[in-house]
């Protein structure tokens, strides 16, 4: 849980950790190099391993450091705190002194470690991240048992006054309830295992604002292609007539690619700049290259199959920066066409919505999507299809008119 960072004023490392709730920050004289940061890693990997087998002696690893006489004086409180516990008499009332709980961070420590084999990669960054700069600051110091229900609505109250992307005042409700979300599951572990009620029992998730997708009509798509930088152009045909996540695409290697059956085989996706396993099962599917898509990956692999094992990359053969592109080549290219800035997502929208308005049956549609099922299709979709889905009011009108 702890991080290896540099002190800006003397460029040398160090190592930021909890530990008993205290936020503890060790400097080293190592300077900041690739050798030396591994060699810093590798001491914190040890002293996390050791404070989850609860066999860490911090003066045994900092042995002049000031926060070694501050940690001993909190293990002998907890101690005395127990000693008492186990010297009152056993009978059939409870006693009022309880043997003492962890500390919120102490608990994270444990509690991220067993969690950490169930997550992908990009799950268990975003969590860390959380935890750092959020949750622990927040709750760390505080044995679980103390906070309160009070605490966490108060903590979604600060939470809810951080600015938003894209120029949002605060942040969204989604984004709100996906953090309060981690911190209800720490807090149900927690009281599952330490038998306190949960103070976080009968908070109610923030209801979300209904998403309003924006796709692009055919006439838009094919001014888009006409328009877009050459090296470009078979990037968002494939976008815009398969409907791939943006991870998808950017991720997708040539190995993936079966021109023989005219299909591509999404098993991965970017984030971060790494590849790793698809959002969910679900997500793992084939997609027929269907339109100009064939013609353009033909195109794509003239241009860098050789150079790099992904379809779509820079000129030295690495992922695309998506950041870089939607903000030299997405957003510059809607301007100079007239087009309303939407985001590059919008091009999976377009074609979902383009496939149905095609008449293409709905479970085909979903299933080229990545989607478990078509709720997904007509919850979303279904005011840009009416003929299809028949939510018009016209076939009660024949119905009707036929008698």
């Amino acid at each position: 849980m702890g991080n290896v960072r540099v002190r800006k004023e003397t460029g040398r490392l160090y190592i930021d950790f909890f530990y008993k709730g205290v936020r503890c920050r060790e400097q080293t004289l190592l300077e900041d190099n690739a050798k030396n940061r591994k060699q810093v890693e590798q001491l914190l990997q040890r002293i996390e391993a050791k404070i989850v087998l609860n066999d860490f002696n911090y003066s045994e690893f900092f042995p002049s450091s000031k926060n070694a006489a501050k940690i001993a004086e909190i293990q002998a409180a907890a101690g005395g705190l127990q000693t008492q516990a186990a010297a009152l008499p056993q009978s059939g009332i409870r006693s009022s002194v309880k043997t003492a709980t962890p500390t919120f961070a102490e608990f994270c420590q444990q509690w991220f470690t067993e969690k950490s084999i169930e997550w992908r990669a990009s799950h268990l960054r975003n969590v860390r991240s959380l935890l750092d700069s959020a949750l622990l600051p927040a709750f760390g110091d505080q044995p679980l048992n103390q906070i309160t229900k009070e605490d966490l609505l108060n903590f979604r109250l600060q939470q809810a006054a951080i600015p938003g992307r894209c120029g949002n005042a605060t942040l969204s409700a989604k984004t709100l309830n996906n953090r309060m979300g981690v911190l209800r599951m720490i807090m149900d572990e927690a009281c599952d295992r330490y038998g306190f009620e949960n103070p976080y029992r009968n908070i109610r998730p923030l209801k979300m604002k209904r998403v309003h997708i924006e796709p692009f009509s055919l006439v838009e798509v094919n001014k888009i292609l006409e328009n877009v930088r050459a090296d470009y152009r078979h990037y968002y045909t494939v976008r815009f007539f398969t409907g791939m996540r943006t991870g998808e695409i950017d991720g997708l290697k040539w190995q993936y690619i079966d021109f023989e059956r005219r299909q591509i085989l999404v098993r991965e996706t970017l984030i971060a700049g790494q590849t790793e396993y698809t959002k969910n099962n679900g997500s793992q599917r084939e997609i027929p290259m269907l339109g100009p898509v064939y013609d353009a990956l033909m195109a794509q692999r003239a241009s860098t199959g050789r150079i790099s094992p992904y379809v779509f990359c820079n000129s030295a053969g690495e992922p695309l920066d998506q950041n870089n592109v939607t903000k030299r080549v997405w957003y510059p290219l809607l301007r100079y066409l007239g087009l309303a800035k939407r985001r590059p997502y919008q091009t999976r929208h377009t074609a979902a919505t383009l496939f149905l308005a095609s008449g293409e049956n709905p479970e085909w549609v979903a299933r080229v999507l990545g989607h478990s099922s078509t709720e997904m299709l007509f919850k979303v979709y279904s005011r840009f299809i009416p003929n299809l889905t028949r939510m018009d009011g016209s076939a009660f009108e024949n119905l009707v008119g036929n008698r």
